[in-house]
């Protein structure tokens, strides 16, 4: 994210007849654990162009910034200047080597004051789409093509696409009612969103599961570090936040699955076959995320409309997007 010239967060077709073991992948690309399932694999073409749009919207962003004409030079030279307006804003103001905040801001950057008093809540959808440098969107883009192709793999487009858009829509909402005083942009939300889901469809699909302890702890950790690197300053971990909460809350209602054995019992006897597709846990996971989820929004916008500060409501939450310590201060 950029707020006051810082910056913050910063093939085969598918076969329907064709049936084989799943294997499933964190982010870091190596073998989590695998399923006891036979199911169909969609063919991964969503996560391909969301990349694509990235990088083109990445490449809008630097024509529009133009530093050669557009910089005051008192932070320096533009970087790569043999990209002509595409170089990059002085390392002083951007060590991301990206645009300047002012660029951010006019094409769809988070700004709390714009979506409240100026009815700009298109915001809430385009920060998710814009990036503070090349850094920050190569990390966003290599975290997105390890976690979402897999996802949409095994689950399908629509699918995939909805935790990804939904997520990206709830850290963006977090990340407004705490961080009033800054602009903030990036994919970050919706990422953490497709791991919250990868947790909560581990969860709720259990029992069709192998060595699922050691994916739920490699899960787990993964997380949990991500999430800790949030506390740096210049990082929006509301955004992480709300993104994660997001998607753990949609893989329980979108990313379910029949419990093993149930697309196979056409092949059995009639008096061993299962009553339920779906257990009763799942069921009662389906359910309470429901609820949660539309809660959740629905409180959420309602505050961010009325122009309420989510810090007035909890005077400690500000520690969860950054911790003081001696080598750094979270009020600037």
């Amino acid at each position: 994210m950029m707020g006051n010239g810082d910056l913050e967060r910063g093939t085969a077709t598918k076969n329907r007849n064709q049936s084989y073991p799943q294997t499933y992948y964190a982010a870091g690309g190596g073998r989590v654990y695998d399923m006891e399932y036979s199911d169909s694999q969609w063919t991964s073409w969503l996560v391909p162009m969301i990349v694509v749009a990235n990088v083109a919207m990445f490449v809008v962003i630097m024509f529009v910034n133009n530093c050669p004409k557009n910089h005051d030079g008192l932070q320096g030279d533009c970087v790569v200047k043999f990209l002509g307006r595409l170089s990059f804003q002085p390392l002083r103001e951007n060590p991301l080597f990206g645009p300047s905040s002012s660029t951010l801001e006019k094409l769809g950057a988070l700004e709390w004051n714009k979506i409240v008093h100026q009815n700009q809540a298109w915001r809430l959808i385009t920060c998710i789409w814009l990036h503070a440098g090349v850094i920050h969107l190569l990390a966003n883009m290599l975290s997105l093509v390890f976690i979402g192709i897999r996802l949409e793999q095994q689950f399908g487009f629509i699918r995939v696409g909805l935790v990804y858009l939904l997520s990206g829509i709830g850290g963006s909402i977090l990340s407004s009612l705490f961080i009033q005083r800054s602009i903030s942009v990036g994919a970050s939300g919706a990422l953490f969103g497709l791991l919250g889901a990868m947790l909560s469809e581990l969860l709720t699909n259990w029992t069709i599961y192998t060595n699922k302890a050691a994916a739920l702890f490699t899960l787990v950790v993964i997380i949990a570090i991500n999430l800790a690197v949030g506390i740096l300053p210049h990082v929006d971990n509301f955004a992480h936040i709300g993104g994660f909460l997001s998607g753990f809350l949609l893989g329980f209602i979108i990313l379910i699955r029949p419990q093993f054995g149930w697309l196979e019992q056409r092949n059995r006897p009639a008096e061993t076959r299962l009553k339920s597709k779906y257990t009763l846990y799942q069921y009662v996971f389906w359910i309470v995320a429901t609820i949660l989820l539309i809660v959740g929004f629905t409180v959420g916008l309602v505050m961010l409309f009325k122009g309420e500060n989510g810090n007035d409501k909890c005077s400690w939450c500000h520690y969860l997007s950054c911790v003081p310590t001696s080598r750094w201060s979270c009020n600037n």
